[in-house]
């Protein structure tokens, strides 16, 4: 039975202007669910062009077969063509081992003559990566309750795997190598024994920043200043006070970001390639940028990695908020384990108490410190989006979640006298909170859970809280359940991703010792490394004569084993309809280590991804490996999940997919393998949708399920439409957008292409894109005189308000001639080849005209 099960939707435009606001951080930061940039009140539109881009030259990296020398000789002719044609840009990084190319800061009013250097491959947005804020606490070690989540307990306790022996690179923040649960020490015999600093403290990409310093200054000490990288060190491997999850690797420090704020793709890029010299064996990669493609340069470059022996994992992102296709790179690498997050069982909070009940909270962002002592009497305001009336003078506001900003309720709330404020979620669970900025008269805002919120209000009144110094062990209700903040693939050419999810929501580590010395902290961050450290555990395993694994798993089929023995969840928004969450957003399900290194079962592809629905049942042949000492029959089944509708805003759907196999039950010898075919016919609903499942199967006899999941899209991908109801609204100005101009004088039609008198062309894509181009033509003739721009493997925009803005200095090439546009008029085309879309189609690109503007050179 066709079944919706929830509906939202969005608009979204085209522009041609000559004036951009400031670019804004794009952010893929692992700790809280991103908000949208864009004003829910104002509307107001937000620029996410990038600065910074890659440019990626034809020969292959030296790790793909070239020799050192070529590569060299590639760089060198660049460097010479690209000073000869007096070039505006500044190399940031070259790269030769894992990507052959550079990354250049350039205007985009040059990227059109940069593409067209000969050797020039492919021009990619290089995207800012923001560290996300986190808060310290004080620790007790008997609240790590996500190791029990993943089976990691078992295989340290029972198991005897602690990961001795492997090498682990944290490429993030640091790790504060004094801490004595990380080894108290850096250097050779030191648990954390390499590293590198690429940036230095003072370091911050994010140009929104007061502290905006985009210079690099390196070092050799890859120290935490932000606390980030350790928290992530410790869940992989702390041994002290807090266990990790294997707690006897070897890390590496590879230090990406400064004390705060963001870095870039590009420093990732150059990160990886040391990496890959030191020769570590597994690599967690907690940051990443949404909406990319495999493509990107660090998606590729982290899945060249896997192919040299170096497992890589990282998170998938914490996009939730931002819609389907908003994965992040490099976790959407071809070969990289890219992570969901999963709601820990427990969260370690401080509370204060009502009629001897405890209550949970999270400080939010820009509050002051919440008292440790103390009473008062809590009124509820209801959500307190407007001034209130009442006298809350010496009392606590309840306010509720919704409709308007946290700094909205919490201004309204102090300014009728309240002493602190208190936030309920409108959805199960705690949650991480900011009030935006710093407020004028601050007073404590702390966010408390919908249950909470409910309890409070069915006290009589009046209502008396107490405020304590102590924090507590609270199950949570979305424990095992996906994270809201976690981001939904799949991958925009419908490869499935995220891969595996483990948890992430509410997770307490190591801190760096002068903020505190550990925390709980959220986001597809924190799960991330319980799959590196998992990983490390089954590389031990692997190794060990004893453990009766497979005939052979390299770094590439590390993932299989892992998802093989994965255990998928409930709906995270409704798990009373028992239906299985999307596969697009939890991928095989909640790790299982325990499971992964007693599994005897393999199965080969383990995952599959089935592309466009359009072309009808696909089959598939999977291999089964059984690595046991006795013959094991498995019957032969399949679940449906959750499927899902749209791209910015989903909707949600039950599924009609089909699976049938060429036998029912199959029977597999001892140490033997056989082969399946498995045909499934593609769900019919909802239209422009991505649907879902698992094949299962279960041997006969008892023990564990091996289920492979299964992902697509429903119809034809490419009419999915990109520039969503575009807008003829052309807008010129004088005005150099660069200097921070916003919607100028918009009845300028003449430019003098000199001075930064320049035409922009400002774009929404709703969907990633194949092929962006801007094309100009003569408007007499009507006839092209050649591309301004063209990119590959475009990403998309991360809200219905946000855009990209292009610049055109006046000069297109046609093959290989370069032409300047003389003084007369003109108008400018965009085309996007849809994704997957065939260049040779033209009903698979999207087009848009500008009105005719005037040249006018001086």
């Amino acid at each position: 039975m066709l079944k919706k099960l929830l509906f939202s939707g969005a608009m979204v435009s085209i522009l041609l202007l000559s004036s951009i606001a400031p670019v804004g951080a794009v952010d893929g930061g692992p700790v809280v669910p991103i908000n949208p940039p864009v004003s829910a009140e104002t509307g107001e539109m937000v620029n996410e062009t990038p600065h910074l881009w890659f440019v990626e030259l034809t020969g292959a990296p030296v790790s793909e077969g070239n020799s050192s020398f070529a590569v060299a000789n590639e760089h060198k002719q660049f460097r010479e063509e690209a000073k000869r044609q007096r070039i505006e840009y500044k190399e940031e990084h070259s790269y030769d081992s894992l990507w052959n190319g550079f990354s250049v800061s350039v205007p985009t009013s040059e990227l059109g003559k940069l593409s067209r250097i000969p050797g020039v491959k492919a021009i990619y947005p290089v995207m800012v990566v923001s560290v996300p804020q986190t808060t310290a606490s004080s620790y007790d070690p008997a609240l790590y309750t996500s190791l029990g989540m993943i089976g990691a307990d078992v295989a340290q306790s029972e198991l005897g795997y602690t990961g001795k022996g492997i090498k682990v690179a944290v490429m993030d923040t640091g790790i504060d190598y004094d801490h004595p649960d990380l080894g108290g020490c850096f250097g050779p015999g030191c648990r954390v024994a390499m590293g590198w600093d690429f940036v230095g403290d003072a370091y911050n990409a994010d140009d929104t920043s007061p502290s905006y310093n985009p210079v690099p200054v390196p070092d050799p000490n890859p120290d935490d200043c932000n606390g980030h990288g350790t928290h992530v060190a410790g869940i992989i491997g702390a041994n002290g006070a807090v266990k990790g999850v294997a707690p006897e690797v070897t890390f590496g420090s590879y230090r990406v970001f400064g004390c705060e704020g963001s870095t870039t793709d590009d420093i990732m890029l150059a990160a990886m390639e040391r990496i890959y010299k030191d020769k570590m064996q597994v690599l967690n990669m907690s940051i990443g940028s949404p909406y990319e493609w495999p493509q990107s340069p660090t998606a590729v470059a982290a899945s060249r990695l896997v192919k040299k022996g170096i497992v890589v994992v990282a998170s998938i992102g914490n996009n939730g908020a931002n819609g389907l296709y908003s994965a992040g790179a490099p976790g959407l690498g071809d070969q990289v384990i890219g992570v969901a997050s999963f709601d820990n069982t427990n969260v370690f909070l401080p509370y204060f108490e009502v009629n001897n009940t405890k209550i949970g909270y999270v400080t939010m962002e820009f509050s002051p410190a919440a008292p440790t002592s103390g009473t008062g009497e809590i009124v509820d305001v209801g959500l307190a989006c407007d001034p209130l009336t009442a006298d809350l003078t010496g009392k606590v506001a309840l306010a509720a979640r919704g409709t308007c900003a946290f700094g909205v309720k919490a201004t309204n709330a102090i300014a009728a006298g309240a002493d602190a404020v208190l936030v309920s979620n409108n959805a199960p669970g705690v949650f991480n909170g900011t009030l935006g900025a710093p407020l004028t008269n601050p007073k404590p805002v702390v966010g408390i859970s919908m249950e909470d919120g409910a309890f409070i209000r069915a006290q009589t009144a009046p209502i008396t809280m107490t405020w304590t110094d102590q924090m507590f062990s609270a199950p949570s209700p979305t424990g095992g359940l996906i994270s809201s903040f976690s981001s939904y693939g799949l991958s925009p050419d419908l490869a499935l991703k995220p891969d595996i999810g483990a948890p992430g929501g509410n997770i307490y580590s190591t801190f760096p010792l002068e903020l505190g010395g550990y925390a709980t902290l959220s986001g597809t961050s924190m799960s991330s490394p319980h799959v590196a450290g998992a990983s490390a555990l089954l590389l031990q395993a692997l190794n060990d004569p004893k453990q009766h694994l497979f005939r052979h798993v390299d770094a590439d089929e590390v993932r299989d084993v892992l998802q093989n023995n994965a255990d998928p969840a409930l709906w995270s928004l409704a798990p009373s309809y028992g239906i299985l969450d999307s596969v697009h957003r939890q991928g095989a399900g909640m790790l299982r280590i325990d499971k992964a290194i007693l599994a005897t079962t393999r199965v080969q592809p383990a995952k599959i991804s089935l592309g466009e629905g359009e072309k009808g049942p696909v089959t598939r042949t999977l291999e089964i490996e059984n690595s046991g000492e006795k013959n094991v029959t498995y019957d032969l089944s399949f679940e449906n999940a959750l499927s899902t509708e749209g791209v910015i805003v989903p909707d949600f759907w039950d599924s009609d997919a089909e699976v049938s196999f060429n036998v029912p039950s199959i029977t597999i010898p001892r140490h033997g393998e056989k082969k399946i075919k498995v045909t499934i016919t593609p769900a019919t609903y909802p239209e422009t949708g991505q649907y879902g499942g698992y094949i299962i199967l279960t041997p006969r006899g008892g023990g564990p399920e091996t289920r492979v999941p299964f992902a697509g899209f429903v119809g034809d991908y490419q009419s999915i439409q990109v520039l969503v109801n575009p807008v003829v609204f052309p807008t010129f100005s004088v005005a150099n957008p660069f200097l921070g101009d916003q919607f100028s004088d918009d009845t300028v039609t003449t430019f003098t292409m000199a001075n930064g008198d320049l035409p922009y062309v400002w774009v929404h894509l709703d969907h990633q894109s194949r092929i962006f181009k801007i094309e100009a033509f003569n408007a007499k003739t009507n006839k092209s005189i050649g591309n301004v721009l063209q990119l590959e493997y475009m990403i998309r925009n991360s809200t219905t308000t946000s855009f990209f803005a292009f610049a055109w200095d006046g000069t297109t090439t046609k093959g290989h001639r370069v032409y300047t546009a003389p003084t007369g008029k003109y108008f400018v085309k965009v085309s996007v080849l849809k994704a997957l879309g065939n260049a040779d189609n033209p009903a698979d690109w999207e087009t848009w005209t500008s009105p005719v503007f005037t040249i006018q050179r001086p």
